[in-house]
């Protein structure tokens, strides 16, 4: 079973991670969301609300989980046998920012990261936009799955 694992703390999920997973699902057999939890981040959606807008989007997905986890993403995924880990790249600042993560990645374990690019269209968007334009009042409408519109 090709397992892989997209990590990140999707504060909120946008349609740039929605676009990735559901490309991701057609590259492995189960694709796992870990919503990684770090003390030292201040969310503006709890642990609770992120894990739920994921479910609700992906509800009728199963070949999708959707976990938690602390401490390294390798640690993790040997934990629940990911040999793969999904990366999404908006632009070359996320290309060359990922690319460190994933030489670490692979020294420290022998987990293979598959970047794909977001599509076009929806490469401008990042859970920290959508965050300024909902403190702000904005319509966050076209940057997010109706799951997260809903529950906000």
């Amino acid at each position: 079973m090709r397992r892989a694992l997209f990590p990140g703390s999707f504060d909120p999920l946008t349609l740039g991670h929605y676009d990735i997973i559901k490309r991701g699902i057609t590259l492995f057999d189960e694709l796992v969301i870990a919503i990684g939890i770090n003390a030292d981040k201040k969310y503006m959606f709890t642990l609770e609300e992120r894990t739920q807008f994921i479910k609700d989007a992906f509800k009728d997905e199963p070949k999708i989980k959707v976990m938690t986890y602390k401490g390294m993403t390798v640690d993790f995924c040997k934990e629940i046998g990911a040999d793969f880990i999904l990366r999404g790249l908006r632009n070359p600042a996320d290309f060359e920012f990922e690319k460190a993560i994933a030489h670490t990645n692979r020294k420290l374990s022998e987990i293979e990261t598959v970047f794909l690019l977001t599509s076009s269209g929806k490469s401008f968007i990042s859970s920290s936009i959508v965050r300024d334009v909902i403190r702000n009042g904005g319509d966050y409408s076209g940057l997010v799955p109706d799951t997260v519109i809903v529950r906000h």
